[in-house]
């Protein structure tokens, strides 16, 4: 199940943002506490052309991870993103939430492409962009990192 990210979620965001996959692939946000998660959850909100869903369980109601669409001042179309608890992953959930969010975004013309950037060495990242269809586009040097960018468009 999809929802918009909200104030209330900051315990899940709290401890999302402070896992280590988040860390090592996303880098450290340095949210440490209730008031922080919900200033974090606040500049989100409050953020032009930043959309977040939290993906929760369907029976439990459990937050467990992360679609995000922001448009990237380095990127010419959203960059979708994913992350996800560790309890949770490799379990098909960030495809199916992924797949989910593009289906429905589909139909609106600023979403026709959409772009993914990843860092080369998150393999499961890169796995994941192949399975919904991405293709590697191009590298670039961004924010002191190469990051990968990929693409849901047909590459000319």
């Amino acid at each position: 199940m999809l929802e918009k990210l909200r104030v209330e979620d900051y315990d899940f965001i709290l401890s999302l943002v402070n896992s280590k996959g988040w860390i090592e692939n996303i880098g450290d946000r340095n949210v440490h506490s209730k008031d922080e998660a919900i200033e974090y959850i606040n500049k989100i909100l409050w953020t032009e052309n930043f959309i977040y869903w939290v993906v929760r369980t369907k029976v439990a109601n459990t937050p467990i991870g992360i679609i995000s669409l922001i448009k990237r001042s380095y990127l010419e179309y959203f960059d979708i993103g994913f992350a996800f608890l560790p309890t949770y992953t490799n379990y098909g959930y960030a495809f199916e939430a992924a797949k989910a969010v593009l289906l429905m975004i589909s139909k609106l013309p600023e979403f026709k492409i959409v772009q993914a950037t990843t860092l080369f060495s998150n393999k499961s990242s890169i796995k994941l962009l192949t399975k919904l269809g991405f293709r590697f586009e191009k590298e670039n040097d961004t924010e002191n990192e190469k990051m990968h960018i990929y693409t849901n468009a047909p590459l000319t």
